[in-house]
């Protein structure tokens, strides 16, 4: 499932969204219940898991699917939902383009999911120099390659770059059009299947490749309750995982479209976050999501995916997560 899609701000789409209804100075709060914007992301499965077992009240929270990110960033600035799963370079790109989003959550970290997959000729970093490079023409595709040519000493003028869709990985690598890939699970291992060897993943980038539940900063206030039951209804959820795994995944696996057993296997490239990371990572005076925030923000900004260094002012928003235990 391809979650990394991005919103494109050509014609100004995050700029001039419509107003929406509770954003109006003395209009009543948005209806319950409160909606959440998500795909088919492994990372996001747990909400789904939460809905399965009745944590989550249908009058409280409905969750919304939608076939990419990008369409859940879309309904998120166009004020269709107050709430969205999506990366936090995503989260970065929305608060750009005006609206006041802020993470109330951190789904988890990849730690391996995504991967450089390189032909069989290429065996070390320092060998990258001059080769064609498949990449996604988004936000977390330029922060994974310049993190990939800052380890090997190179430059962007030093490698060839070839614009690549998801889908076009495992085409392009199989005709050699391209030497080396920057993609993720599932498709790594496909790759992997016609011989392509790791060169980098992302267990050499930590805190730079997140999943953010984001909400619109002026939904927050009018329904407390309904965003406490729902992180509440989440928890519950990464603890019935916890202590039932197996029924868990046949539980996610409709809504991920895959077998139970592959939703086994997806979930050991990423690192779930449980409640006491989660208040590390909004918490406190030094927030774990603001370092992270920053050194994802520097690198959009250096490849000019972003306009300016973002603000980060409110970007984390602890005040709904449970009580630490």
């Amino acid at each position: 499932m391809n979650r990394r899609t991005w919103l494109t701000r050509s014609g100004g789409v995050l700029w001039g969204a419509p107003v929406w209804p509770w954003a109006l100075s003395g209009c009543a709060a948005p209806r319950d219940p409160v909606q959440v914007a998500l795909n088919a992301w492994v990372g996001y499965a747990l909400l789904h898991l939460a809905a399965e077992l009745g944590y989550l009240r249908e009058r409280e929270v409905r969750l919304q699917e939608f076939p990419s990110n990008t369409a859940s960033m879309m309904a998120l600035v166009n004020g269709q939902v107050p709430a969205a799963a999506l990366t936090l370079d995503e989260l970065l790109l929305v608060r750009e383009g005006g609206v006041d989003a802020r993470a109330i959550l951190v789904f988890d970290e990849s730690h391996g999911a995504d991967v450089v997959l390189a032909h069989p000729s290429v065996i070390r970093l320092s060998q990258l120099r001059g080769r064609r490079i498949g990449v996604e023409s988004t936000a977390l595709g330029a922060v994974v390659l310049a993190k990939l040519l800052e380890a090997a000493g190179l430059s962007a003028a030093d490698v060839v770059k070839v614009p690549l869709t998801a889908d076009q990985h495992v085409a392009a690598y199989a005709r050699r059009e391209v030497d080396v890939v920057i993609t993720f699970e599932p498709i790594a291992s496909r790759l992997r299947a016609q011989g392509a060897q790791v060169l980098l993943d992302s267990t050499r980038l930590p805190g730079l490749i997140l999943d953010v539940l984001a909400v619109r900063a002026d939904a927050l206030p009018g329904q407390p309750d309904a965003w406490h039951h729902l992180l509440q209804g989440y928890f519950r959820a990464f603890g019935h995982r916890q202590a039932q795994p197996e029924v868990a995944a046949r539980l996610m696996a409709p809504h991920q479209q895959v077998s139970a057993e592959e939703v086994t296997q997806a979930f050991r490239g990423i690192t779930l976050s449980d409640l006491a990371k989660n208040h590390a990572w909004l918490g406190g005076t030094q927030p774990r999501l603001l370092q992270s925030a920053q050194m994802v923000g520097r690198v959009m900004h250096e490849t000019r995916l972003l306009d300016r260094a973002p603000d980060l002012t409110s970007l984390c928003e602890p005040a709904y997560l449970p009580e630490v235990a």
